[in-house]
């Protein structure tokens, strides 16, 4: 029998079947009434700036759902900064993009998740080198989305292949302890050996060297096998880890007592902001997994906010179109579109779709500067 997995096509993305079913009812109710109003739908988290900044990520998908429909609409760049106010505005025929929401949401809400807390991780390390190591915690349908927004939120690389192939980047990695472990007790330098004879050039030797003895005894063992070793990692599990910041100091120290200094230390398992920040003068390099994969998705939400040029809007919801900008003091301020914004402000609200037609590049390597330059400018993760 061919095996097949609980993953929605992207077919169905597109035809707007990935919905709520009572988007499916509102349909079936504004068809029977003739009713189609052309509304202003806005999509937020938060009304007003709260001070805790998120990283907007998913704007592409969001905007490749939206392609060839009859509407307009306006989004903040991708890689900006922002703590409440819209990031998305949309303009048309409410059935024309009702079925919609869900896809919309869910291409907003994941990314941002994880490309926050993917700047987290980088602005706890600022200089040193930061890989995403946690696609393997989430659904593997899901694996380009998270490298992709671990990249935008300023990670150096990522370990998913497939997920290279997505987004035109390639991955990256060296070796788990299941290599060690096929090689044996006593053999580590076989395994080590074996990696630096198999492996492309251009692959880093980073020996892992924990598996079996002490991280000391296993670092000096490795840069005697390995005559080109780059480094070293440490990915020592944290019940057996007791003071990791001593042992990779205790690492650090023998490798330069024993003429080792060149090589670099790496270390991952486990690991968070906080980790980074203990490690990042001792350790040359860290990976990061579930902190960043199994970021909880921005709890995004669409509101009606005009309809047929009234305003309009539920109970808790700021009525009317508006824009948002960004002071020259890194402050991020919402107000309505039709009233004039705060002096000296750049408003941030730029065409995204015109007619159904997408008038916004995508270039990732300049969504990627964008993001640094904001968190920056915003004081983000300053410490």
């Amino acid at each position: 029998m061919t095996e097949t997995f609980d993953i929605i096509p992207p077919e169905a993305i597109t035809s707007g079947r990935a919905t709520d079913a009572y988007f499916e009812r509102t349909i079936e109710a504004l068809d029977h009434a003739g009713r189609n109003p052309d509304v202003v739908a806005e999509v937020t988290a938060d009304q007003f700036p709260t001070g805790e900044w998120h990283l907007l990520a998913g704007l592409k998908d969001a905007a490749a759902l939206l392609e060839g429909r009859a509407l307009d609409a306006d989004a903040l760049p991708e890689g900006t900064l922002f703590d409440g106010g819209p990031v998305l505005r949309i303009e048309g025929p409410y059935r024309e993009f009702c079925r919609l929401e869900t896809a919309l949401l869910g291409f907003l809400s994941h990314p941002t998740g994880v490309a926050t807390r993917a700047l987290e991780a980088r602005r706890a390390a600022p200089d040193s080198t930061v890989l995403s190591f946690g696609s393997r915690h989430v659904h593997p349908s899901l694996g380009a989305l998270v490298e992709r927004s671990a990249l935008l939120g300023g990670l150096d690389g990522f370990s998913n292949v497939a997920a290279g192939d997505v987004i035109g980047r390639e991955a990256g990695g060296t070796m788990p302890h299941a290599l060690m472990i096929c090689f044996g007790r006593g053999e580590q330098e076989q395994a080590w050996r074996a990696f630096d004879e198999a492996v492309p050039e251009s692959t880093p030797r980073i020996a892992l060297v924990d598996t079996y003895s002490d991280e000391v005894d296993e670092a000096l063992r490795a840069a005697e096998a390995v005559d080109d070793l780059d480094g070293v990692r440490l990915d020592t599990t944290g019940s057996r880890r007791g003071d990791f910041r001593h042992i990779v100091r205790e690492v650090r120290w023998s490798l330069d007592a024993a003429g080792h200094g060149d090589l670099d230390i790496f270390c991952s398992g486990g690991l968070g902001p906080a980790d980074l920040r203990e490690l990042r003068d001792v350790a040359d390099g860290f990976g990061v997994g579930s902190y960043v994969s199994n970021a909880d998705p921005l709890d995004f939400a669409l509101d009606v906010v005009e309809v047929d040029g009234e305003l309009a809007a539920k109970r808790g919801k700021l009525t009317g179109t508006k824009s948002v900008y960004r002071t020259e003091d890194g402050g991020h301020h919402i107000g309505l579109a039709d009233r004039a914004g705060p002096d000296g402000a750049t408003s941030l609200m730029e065409p995204l779709v015109r007619d159904g037609e997408v008038v916004r590049e995508f270039d990732f390597d300049a969504t990627i500067e964008r993001a640094a330059a904001d968190a920056d400018r915003v004081g983000f993760g300053a410490d």
